[in-house]
């Protein structure tokens, strides 16, 4: 099994064989650092999964920049909306590393369903998986402190801290620079 494959049966139960015939719908793409994966206004066409690699996803907006999202091993990767509603990104979905992925395009996505037979409680279990994750950090925005967010993130996803530029984190956490770097050097100490 590769990641992907191992990625599905463990967080999924599909069976091996239903695995391999998803993960056959998959290309492996690579990205360079700097590279995008997406750029907002453009129509999101693919999902991927990344297999190794750090992908920031962000939006421009009039006065700064804000990160939403930075992607690692393990995750998948898309703009939902555009995907699965056939819109245009906000979003811009950039390397700052070297990405390995596994890429399914749109077509790909919809013959799932005529490959595995349990393919929508794949589905569902999937968006679901996607709308909790959402709601948690939802929830961290209004029920945490700026120091409870750091921590969290630091305990979940140490190596962020040396492998992503800080600015990034802070504003993922929705903080400033000067916020973010005053939390770490108290926690430091």
């Amino acid at each position: 099994m590769n990641e992907l494959e191992t990625y599905i049966h463990h967080h999924f139960g599909i069976s091996p064989d239903d695995c391999q015939r998803v993960s056959g719908l998959f290309k492996t793409e690579t990205l360079e650092k700097g590279d995008y994966w997406l750029r907002a206004g453009k129509y999101c066409d693919k999902l991927s999964f990344i297999e190794s690699g750090i992908l920031r996803v962000y939006v421009n907006l009039p006065e700064k920049e804000v990160t939403q999202w930075i992607g690692t091993a393990g995750y998948f990767v898309t703009d939902l909306q555009g995907f699965m509603f056939r819109g245009t990104s906000r979003f811009n979905m950039q390397a700052l590393t070297d990405i390995r992925l596994f890429t399914i395009d749109y077509e790909g996505y919809l013959t799932m369903g005529k490959l595995v037979p349990k393919w929508h409680e794949f589905e569902k279990l999937f968006m679901g998986k996607c709308f909790v994750m959402l709601e948690s950090r939802i929830f961290d925005f209004i029920s945490m402190t700026a120091e409870e967010r750091y921590q969290k993130l630091f305990d979940q996803n140490r190596e962020l801290f040396n492998q992503v530029p800080l600015q990034y984190l802070a504003s993922m956490l929705g903080m400033t620079p000067e916020t973010f770097s005053r939390i770490r050097r108290k926690m430091v100490s």
